[in-house]
């Protein structure tokens, strides 16, 4: 095995996957399942009957577009920046009532998957071509560094699907802080949160009977034997999801079913699996309007409005800095 001190990882994908597979107890970035494969599975993630955040965010926006549109308007023109654009099914709603009420606006979309960004403009440009759209591949935190460069005209900043989610709370609270850092007065961000509800319902979202969610955690190894040339064996791992009510946290793992060793050769390593033991490969965060306020205020903002669906199950808010 080599010695991490000396290693010079041929990528960060690699190298994040080393630091992962060799600490305790193991994990891998969630990100990292998002390549071509991923984001088809996770399109099929989207339409499953269990996956209620789709729905319920797209029924947020299709009966309060004609506020929120307004809300975000402005005499002159605004950026309208979307961190975590994915393929804008819901977006488009918004999009298509911005042009319709001929509101002058560009829409900067970002995405860590190139092949998403790609589909998105071309999308665009066939449904309505009438947005001025300017893509731009990166993480959020690349994305950050840059958005303060936006200082021309009024920033919209757009986090749609509970992408925050995907983050520890004090993660969360950077991330958020970084954004409010980069407003202006006139600036705002409108982002989802999944809510808290019943346990039930949450689990059947990250563990559906199709297996679906299992294969979109598994292409972690699939990404891992293809670009690393890895030996994992799909099938000696199950997907295992986890989800606590009382700080609203929703964990999954793959979990090694046996005691095994796996090769993965790009990077000179072999990993030791005891049987049962886990990676940790997403969390899943939900909330209610008392942890989301916190956030804010850890963060230097103030909630301005909220938008839910009939059931509580998702909310959008308007954040504005302090």
């Amino acid at each position: 095995m080599k010695d991490q001190s000396a290693t010079l990882f041929e990528s960060v994908f690699a190298e994040d996957t080393y630091k992962g597979l060799t600490s305790y107890p193991k994990y891998l970035h969630s990100k990292y399942i998002y390549d071509k494969k991923g984001d088809k599975i996770f399109q099929e993630i989207m339409a499953m009957p269990e996956y209620y955040l789709t729905e319920c965010e797209f029924d947020i926006l299709k009966q309060n577009k004609v506020d929120i549109a307004r809300i975000f308007s402005s005499d002159k023109d605004f950026d309208l920046i979307e961190l975590g654009a994915g393929d804008g099914k819901k977006t488009k709603v918004l999009l298509k009532e911005l042009v319709e009420k001929e509101y002058k606006f560009h829409y900067l979309p970002v995405d860590i998957s190139q092949n998403v960004l790609d589909e998105l403009e071309a999308a665009l440009k066939d449904e309505i071509p009438e947005v001025a759209v300017k893509t731009q591949q990166g993480t959020y935190f690349d994305t950050l560094e840059k958005l303060a460069e936006y200082n021309s005209r009024k920033k919209v900043i757009l986090v749609l699907g509970s992408n925050i989610g995907n983050l520890s709370h004090s993660e969360a609270v950077d991330f958020l802080r970084n954004i409010a850092v980069a407003m202006s007065e006139d600036d705002m961000l409108f982002m989802g949160f999944d809510q808290k509800k019943d346990p039930e319902v949450i689990m059947n979202a990250y563990n559906d009977a199709a297996g679906i969610t299992e294969r979109f955690n598994k292409n972690l190894l699939v990404r891992i034997n293809q670009e690393l040339d890895g030996e994992f064996d799909l099938e000696k791992f199950k997907h295992w999801e986890t989800y606590d009510p009382e700080t609203g946290t929703a964990r999954s793992f793959l979990v090694s079913k046996e005691a095994q060793r796996v090769r993965i050769d790009k990077l000179d390593l072999e990993v030791k699996f005891d049987a049962w033991e886990s990676i940790h490969t997403e969390i899943s965060q939900k909330y209610d309007d008392a942890v989301v306020s916190w956030l804010a205020d850890e963060a230097g903002l103030v909630v301005e409005r909220d938008f839910a669906d009939s059931e509580n199950c998702f909310k959008n808010y308007i954040f504005r800095r302090k």
